[in-house]
């Protein structure tokens, strides 16, 4: 059996092999722009509560479980002066999650930007990409559809991908994008 290298080492117990979900965790990374969400998106998927972040300068880690299916997510800082150090996650990465501040119109390029030098990486060819688009519960927020189209999604064929309407402090749409993560990893 093949394991990542996030996987508790193999132990024989009364069957042969215990199921794939009881030791195997996905690797899944939280990158985007500085001020985001990345943060209040991860602690809202693990606590399912809003807490109070400061700018994540380095990484988060945290496991969560979804129905038996166990991700191992790194919330990666966003900052112009980190983001060169992304590529240092990549290895072993199954999901990318872009999050997208929805009221910020003026560096969606650079997010495109930076999704497109991502999936342009070796270490990401098979990695599935979900698009979180938050701060949904802002007025000036874009849509979905704005977002996709300005990210150029539908020029992404190598990589199966989601964009998800979402809002970080609520939580509303965190948990269809848990489901997403959940089907893909388990479709592979």
């Amino acid at each position: 059996l093949l394991r990542n290298s996030f996987a508790p080492p193999f132990s024989v117990t009364r069957s042969n092999h215990p199921p794939k979900s009881s030791w195997l965790k996905h690797k899944v990374i939280i990158v985007g722009l500085d001020n985001a969400g990345k943060t209040t998106i991860l602690y809202q998927f693990l606590t399912k509560e809003a807490v109070h972040t400061s700018p994540t300068i380095g990484s988060n880690v945290e496991e969560i479980s979804v129905r038996k299916t166990r991700f191992l997510v790194w919330d990666i800082g966003g900052q112009e002066s980190l983001r060169a150090s992304w590529n240092s996650y990549y290895c072993n990465t199954e999901i990318v999650i872009l999050v997208v501040d929805s009221t910020d119109r003026e560096r969606l390029n650079l997010n495109k930007d930076e999704l497109h030098r991502m999936l342009a990486h070796e270490d990401l060819q098979n990695a599935a990409i979900l698009v979180l688009a938050n701060k949904q519960d802002m007025k000036d927020s874009m849509t979905v559809a704005e977002i996709s189209q300005c990210l150029t999604l539908s020029s992404i064929t190598a990589h199966s991908w989601h964009v998800q309407a979402c809002c970080a402090l609520t939580g509303e749409g965190l948990p269809a994008s848990l489901d997403w993560m959940r089907s893909r990893v388990l479709a592979s």
